[in-house]
């Protein structure tokens, strides 16, 4: 694995996050180097007031049980729709004025006259620096509280709901990080004012890409693109292309390395783990024989890595376990995000629900995409596909079969190759460059994405 560079950093900015799930963390991690390496947690800061703990912690055991209620049969979607809908993304088309604030919105702004965040926020007003804050309600209060310097907010979906801008939109002080170019159009529409928008991808780990050549990107797609076609065809059908973009591809060395290595990822809620046992199964004869390696990610849910572990024992595969199986897991959140990054640069294929994840798709990754959770996932997944970078997932009771022809089409290999194309990957020097008033070293990005 790749060691990461250490050096010397100058806190430029406060940046916070919300351990709700993966995605706002996952955001925050990639942008530690302006916090000097830090990450603050709003709801799990020390010296966090009880009342703002409990009220944290209410809303994200909230989050969590409805996540998993989605997979119990009748009465899980039932009540997971629900709570979809009160925080829904409304249809784009047509454009029109959708700066009204929605329930969600009221009753955020009901916590933070309670004095939800206050606290922190008054506590970093006595140090003042940018705040970039990777989710809506911080952002909200700061903003709420005069918090004497910039305001920053980083979007985490493909699309967003109301609940991302503020109360009164034209009035506020917040600035945006958007993550694509449906993510500015929609800030537009609630009333954000066009000159508190940045387009700048959302924010993909650094020690994944290597700066503004990215060559640490070029050189793990080069390797994942040998693996993904194993026939030659997506090769000889764009090898101009692919030497003009990233070199000449020399397959034999780099097969050689490693077997084609699927990372199946379970979201922070825990859903979905059932999902990875179908994959063992279907995959089960593969990794006997040492053609396929699995990486199932159960992050810092022990419970997750305990369920896998059990299941791959059960169905014979134990001998596997830390050779054609990887179950990494983590104790702190921190040491998950490092770890994730690093598992990236061996792995060919993400599969995973299309979370915040769905962006990885810049690095090169094809996603194979396990079924939305929530009406932003399903922005995620049409995204996605827009692009041509990620594909819903076929029964995965018989990923054998359907996914290796896949495979040996080359299209897999294509996905991945469009997702590099299409999708921003210098989303954390954009930020970056912005926050440090450096003139950025990424060309522009086109505002569809």
């Amino acid at each position: 694995m790749k060691q990461t560079e250490t050096k010397t950093l100058v806190q430029k900015a406060y940046v916070i996050d919300v351990n709700m799930g993966y995605g706002h963390s996952r955001a925050a991690y990639a942008l530690k180097d302006l916090g000097a390496g830090q990450v603050i947690c709003a709801n799990n800061y020390h010296g966090i007031p009880k009342e703002d703990r409990n009220l944290w912690r209410e809303t994200c055991k909230l989050y969590e049980t409805v996540s998993r209620l989605k997979n119990i049969p009748v009465f899980g979607p039932v009540v997971f729709d629900a709570m979809d809908h009160f925080q829904q993304i409304e249809h784009f088309y047509p454009r029109r004025d959708l700066s009204k604030p929605n329930l969600q919105v009221c009753q955020n702004y009901l916590f933070i006259k309670r004095g939800l965040g206050k606290h922190l926020i008054e506590r970093l007003a006595l140090s003042p620096l940018p705040i970039v804050a990777t989710f809506f309600t911080i952002a909200q209060a700061a903003d709420f509280y005069n918090y004497p310097e910039e305001i920053y907010c980083v979007t985490t979906d493909a699309d967003i709901s109301r609940s991302w801008a503020p109360m009164d939109p034209k009035k506020s002080r917040i600035k945006y990080f958007a993550s694509n170019g449906r993510v500015v159009e929609r800030l537009k529409l609630y009333g954000v004012r066009e000159d508190h928008i940045y387009l700048t991808g959302f924010p993909l780990p650094k020690e994944c890409i290597g700066g503004a050549s990215a060559h640490i990107l070029k050189e793990d797609l080069m390797q994942r693109i040998c693996h993904l076609d194993p026939r030659g065809i997506f090769i000889e059908h764009y090898k101009k292309t692919i030497a003009a973009e990233i070199g000449g591809i020399y397959c034999k060395k780099r097969t050689a390395l490693r077997p084609l290595t699927i990372l199946y990822t379970v979201g922070g809620a825990g859903a979905q783990k059932s999902l990875g046992v179908e994959i063992i199964k279907s995959l089960s004869k593969r990794i006997l024989r040492c053609e396929v390696r699995l990486i199932l990610m159960a992050g810092v849910r022990r419970e997750v890595a305990r369920y896998f572990t059990e299941s791959a024992t059960r169905l014979g595969l134990k001998r596997m376990i830390g050779n054609g199986i990887m179950i990494p897991f983590y104790k702190e959140r921190a040491e998950y995000f490092a770890g994730f990054n690093q598992w990236l640069s061996q792995t060919d294929i993400l599969w995973t629900k299309p979370s915040e994840l769905s962006f990885y798709c810049g690095l090169g990754l094809p996603i194979i995409m396990s079924p939305p959770i929530g009406s932003q996932e399903k922005f995620n997944q049409i995204w996605l596909q827009y692009l041509g970078a990620g594909v819903p997932q076929n029964d995965p009771r018989y990923t054998d079969e359907w996914l290796f022809d896949w495979i040996f089409s080359g299209g897999i290999a294509r996905h991945a190759w469009n997702g590099y194309i299409e999708a921003p990957t210098h989303g954390t020097y954009r930020i970056e460059d912005h926050m440090l008033g450096r003139t950025t070293i990424s060309h522009a990005l086109p505002l569809i994405v």
